[in-house]
């Protein structure tokens, strides 16, 4: 990893200011190289969003910049992970500063590590999901929320999972992750909408991603990421609160939620 962000200016020099005449949102997508973060960012660049995409894997990153540049979208390539939290506070500032400002942002960074089995234990896999999924998200909202709220406006979507709403079994670290991101995008929700800022929480049930692999079981819901993306967009057009995609997943969870726990121990999934 380099100890500077990466910048990949977009073709032909446009302008990522908005004017009366040409509005644009600038909006920040965390992990955005692969995946529904990529295909976040591939939907977001057709709609006059001038977009700052923030990611580990440089040559997919800028891959991506370079298929939205050439399309006329305005997407800024940085190249970060999210484990390096000391870097966020520098970084942050520069996003804004090459946006000319910042209306929303996407976390979206994540990783499911396999758990083994049910009789196997690994703690640097359940670190390291920690890490990612829920300190890695602390450390670059905890400073956006501030921002957003001194402002008076914004938008935060954090991607949790259904997998955050109950301790199963399969994969306790992963459970853990996404239940402490869920709990702290609420805290933040309750803290943020009466300044005017709105927190979205996206609880995606099973999608085809590299993710997918390291699931127990054989899928069912199966979602595709650029119909996740949909999803996301249009409920943070309605400034919802929490969805699930697809949207079954929400009542299929609280059957779930509701199962009494001398029940629920009982299952293997």
């Amino acid at each position: 990893m380099s100890d500077a962000p990466k910048l990949f200016a977009p073709a032909q020099g446009r302008s990522p200011y908005a004017t009366p005449l040409t509005p644009r949102r600038r909006g920040l997508i965390i992990g955005a190289s692969t995946g529904l973060g990529a295909a976040l960012a591939q939907k977001l660049a057709g709609q006059e969003t001038s977009l700052a995409l923030v990611a580990r894997s440089k040559d997919k990153l800028d891959a991506l910049c370079r298929q939205i540049n050439a399309n006329g979208g305005y997407a800024l390539a940085y190249q970060h992970d999210v484990c390096n939290y000391d870097e966020v506070p520098a970084l942050l500032r520069k996003i804004v500063a090459d946006l000319g400002g910042l209306d929303f942002v996407i976390y979206a960074a994540g990783i499911n590590l396999p758990p083994g089995g049910m009789d196997k234990y690994n703690f640097e896999n359940d670190r390291k999901m920690i890490e990612v999924n829920l300190i890695g998200a602390m450390a670059w909202l905890t400073p956006i929320a501030e921002m957003f709220q001194s402002a008076g406006a914004g938008q935060i979507v954090g991607i949790s999972s259904v997998a955050g709403d109950r301790g199963r079994v399969g994969n306790p670290g992963y459970n853990t992750s996404k239940a402490g991101l869920t709990t702290y995008l609420e805290a933040l929700r309750n803290r943020l909408t009466r300044r005017g800022v709105n927190v979205l929480t996206v609880k995606p049930g099973f999608m085809k991603t590299e993710m997918l692999k390291a699931a127990q079981g054989v899928p069912f819901f199966v979602i595709e990421p650029e119909r996740a993306a949909e999803d996301i967009l249009r409920a943070m057009q309605k400034r919802k609160q929490t969805i699930y995609t697809l949207s079954i997943w929400r009542w299929i969870m609280l059957i779930i939620r509701h199962i009494p726990s001398f029940i629920f121990r009982r299952l293997s999934f």
